[in-house]
């Protein structure tokens, strides 16, 4: 399943920031952005469209008043990004988060972790049955060295150097 998300954000480069991490995902599809919230609310702009991350202000409508809307029009979950850290400007719906959920996300934010592919994936889900680099090829379809080069990828993205690693590390993270 793909989820689609419009972006709505004033600042140009934070737009592209954020389309540039989501399109590194491959379940995540951005299929609309705007500079504020008459983008969401024009008529058709939220056809197919899973989630709105919203800043919170934004000339023209702002993400508040967006967010408000799109509830009482049923229309999708609303994020809202920001770097404003007061209750009285965060507060637009029924959560906030506490300090210390606040901090880890925005650790985490600091350090993303890179995506693997669906490829890397089921090379994974293979060698948790303890396959062997011949046994994914056949499995897979693909040369050994094929698999040998996947398998630098994974071990990269993951931070490990063996198999037991990458596998102990993909369960960790729920990747498999």
């Amino acid at each position: 399943m793909t989820i689609r998300v419009m972006l709505l954000d004033d600042h140009p480069v934070v737009g592209a920031g954020l389309r540039a991490i989501l399109d590194g995902f491959d379940d995540i599809t951005v299929v609309g952005e705007g500079s504020d919230g008459s983008a969401a609310l024009a008529e058709g702009a939220l056809d197919g469209v899973d989630v709105v991350v919203c800043d919170i202000q934004m000339p023209g409508l702002d993400g508040i008043t967006t967010t408000r809307r799109l509830r009482e029009l049923g229309g999708p979950p609303v994020l809202i990004l920001t770097t404003y850290d007061t209750q009285a400007d965060i507060v637009a719906g029924r959560r906030t988060l506490a300090p210390e959920v606040a901090a880890a996300l925005a650790e985490r934010i600091g350090r993303p972790q890179v995506a693997l592919t669906t490829r890397e994936i089921e090379i994974l889900r293979a060698l948790e049955s303890g396959a062997g680099n011949r046994e994914l090829a056949r499995q897979l379809f693909i040369s050994e060295a094929t698999v040998k080069t996947h398998l630098v990828h994974i071990y990269q993205k993951l931070g490990v150097d063996n198999r037991t690693a990458a596998i102990t590390t993909a369960r960790d993270r729920r990747l498999i």
